[in-house]
């Protein structure tokens, strides 16, 4: 794990790992100057592969910082990371510190793009979304020289600190549910996979724990695309028509669960008897369904308090150590969508 007490990058070290002198680096950087295409591109590659991010307020302050956190999220067009924003928020309004947001779509390339922009402007501290990044960008926030907190995820190893519930474990809490509750024929709908990792990772924790109780996810439905209600009954309808004797969807979210919740009472199904449903997040948005839509609650606003406690405390003076970890419960709600255990 990085110590975020290294130094940041310089121009000394693209110079030294390009071959050309500083001044040099500086015209390429800036995109100004006479500079042959060969020795640009040297410098260029020189500068991604260190995770260099050029200073655009060096010398304009004295501490070479500014008073904003990047936070760095793939959607705000549900109500996840609007939620992860207020916790975030909570503990920020009572501090100097203003967070800024940045939004990568779930596409690797853009949250290059937007962790390069966010870095140029040399923030206090960084709260990013997940612990799945490219090299470059990798690099790029071990290389910040500032606190950096990964959150939403706590399967895998993160550069600094981490904040969230491991999304594996809720995977398997799920298939413990499904399983005593007496359901048999399992299928599972996901949405932005296999770009939302922690979506993959619930799918692989629920589709392990099945396989351990000797009994497998008999059909899936993905989409690309984001998280609707008509989404989810169109998926819903697909998956039924494929697979006729599911008795059991688990939704990769609560939005697209509730959309096959409003198909499955047009089509007159018992729920939960003739077949059960369960979402995730704990949407709600969602509570004016007809029926109350099982799930389970992934701690949005809490983890957005804790990250941001953890970068506030580590700017303060009496700093505490970097590579803090913490790692939240998920609550299972059963809702009115998923039998009493028969067991």
């Amino acid at each position: 794990m990085a110590s975020t007490s290294k130094r940041p990058l310089t121009l000394r070290d693209v110079s030294e790992a390009s071959g050309v002198s500083e001044m040099t680096v500086s015209r390429v950087l800036r995109g100004r100057g006479d500079v042959s295409q060969t020795t640009r591109d040297r410098v260029l590659q020189a500068a991604k592969d260190l995770g260099y991010v050029p200073n655009k307020i060096a010398g304009a302050l004295a501490s070479q910082r500014v008073n904003l956190v990047a936070v760095i999220i793939p959607s705000m067009s549900n109500m996840v990371f609007p939620e992860v924003m207020m916790g975030i928020n909570s503990v920020l309004e009572n501090t100097d510190l203003q967070p800024v947001v940045g939004i990568t779509d779930y596409i690797p390339e853009k949250e290059e793009t937007v962790l390069y922009q966010m870095l140029s402007w040399r923030p206090a501290g960084i709260i990013i979304a997940g612990l799945e990044h490219s090299e470059t960008s990798r690099l790029m926030l071990k290389n910040s020289g500032i606190p950096v907190v990964e959150i939403m995820d706590v399967d895998g190893d993160p550069i600094d600190g981490m904040v969230g519930i491991s999304h594996r474990r809720a995977g398997r809490l799920m298939a413990q549910e499904i399983i005593t509750s007496g359901y048999k024929k399992i299928g599972f709908l996901g949405t932005k996979m296999p770009l939302d990792h922690r979506a993959q990772k619930r799918f692989e924790g629920l589709s392990d724990a099945l396989k351990a109780n000797n009994m497998e996810i008999v059909g899936t439905e993905f989409y690309s695309g984001g998280s609707a209600l008509a989404k989810g009954r169109d998926l819903t309808e697909l998956i039924l028509n494929k697979h006729s004797d599911l008795d059991f969807i688990y939704y990769s979210n609560d939005m697209i669960g509730a959309g096959g919740l409003l198909h499955l009472l047009d089509c007159g199904k018992n729920i939960p008897e003739e077949i059960g449903l369960a979402g995730f997040n704990g949407v709600e948005l969602l509570d004016g369904l007809p029926m109350k839509l099982a799930t389970m609650d992934a701690c949005r606003y809490e983890i957005g308090q804790k990250a941001a406690e953890i970068i506030a405390a580590r700017l303060s003076e009496t700093a505490t150590a970097e590579g803090q970890i913490i790692e939240l419960e998920p609550n299972f709600n059963r809702g009115e969508t998923i039998r009493r255990n028969k067991n």
